[in-house]
């Protein structure tokens, strides 16, 4: 299964739009577009996920790494709209106690995507 991703920045925040699977052999494609993007500096990324279908304990390892360095440059990393079964996972692992995890995209992203 193929990952698809791309980024929206708009006044020093970013929507990564995740979609696929994330696993042991697309998670290096995610790991290259987060390092790519805290170069740019945001101060607060949101991970829009409602296309992710799959991640296994690899893509979840990405997603912390890229929360560990948004963090130390003091920015904040969120998960927004993961499918039941992402939800799970984060769940089940406790990562949804260490990620900020929303319904759905925050609608102030919304709004500057149009814009």
């Amino acid at each position: 299964m193929e990952l698809k991703v791309s980024t929206r920045s708009h006044a020093g925040h970013a929507l990564v739009v995740i979609a696929g699977e994330i696993d042991l052999y697309t998670a290096p494609h995610l790991q290259s577009e987060f390092t790519r993007l805290l170069q740019e500096g945001p101060g607060r990324v949101v991970i829009d996920m409602s296309a992710v279908d799959f991640c296994d304990s690899t893509g979840m390892n990405v997603l912390l790494s890229a929360l560990k360095r948004m963090k130390e440059r003091g920015g904040t990393l969120e998960v927004a709209a993961p499918r039941p079964a992402v939800q799970k996972i984060l769940q089940v692992t406790g990562l949804d106690s260490v990620f900020t995890v929303h319904d759905e995209v925050p609608q102030e992203f919304l709004i500057s995507e149009k814009s």
